[in-house]
């Protein structure tokens, strides 16, 4: 058994949809030690402010949850996105985390799919 403990290259994995990228993330977000975010923010950010109009896909389906850390990346993800023309959505979000998108007014402000597959079709279509 592995006591090394996550590191944000963990907690993430990113893949590119044509001009779509979807960063899925692992159980160990659920384990990420607080003080680790500006790392992991580094780690998706960077190639993405290479993009001109940015479509971003977070796909949570495997977490069940996640903390005020997360919450903040997400922002500077969907902030950066806004701000070079593109946006973002997330899917696979399980009750828990609709639950604590729900009561941080989040849920409104992303699009929410049930699966990747429905995020990227939406994305396409736009």
């Amino acid at each position: 058994m592995s006591t090394r403990k996550p590191n944000p290259e963990d907690a993430f994995t990113i893949e590119r949809h044509g001009d779509i990228t979807v960063i899925v993330a692992t159980p160990a977000l659920e384990r990420l030690k607080f003080g680790l975010e500006e790392q992991a923010a580094e780690l998706i950010l960077r190639p993405l402010e290479r993009e001109e109009d940015p479509l971003i896909i977070f796909d949570l389906g495997r977490v069940d949850f996640f903390g005020s850390m997360f919450l903040a990346l997400l922002i500077r993800c969907w902030k950066l996105a806004l701000s070079r023309g593109g946006s973002m959505a997330l899917c696979g979000v399980t009750p828990r985390t609709r639950e604590l998108l729900r009561i941080t007014s989040l849920d409104i402000v992303w699009p929410l799919y049930a699966t990747r597959q429905e995020a990227i079709e939406a994305f396409e279509l736009d």
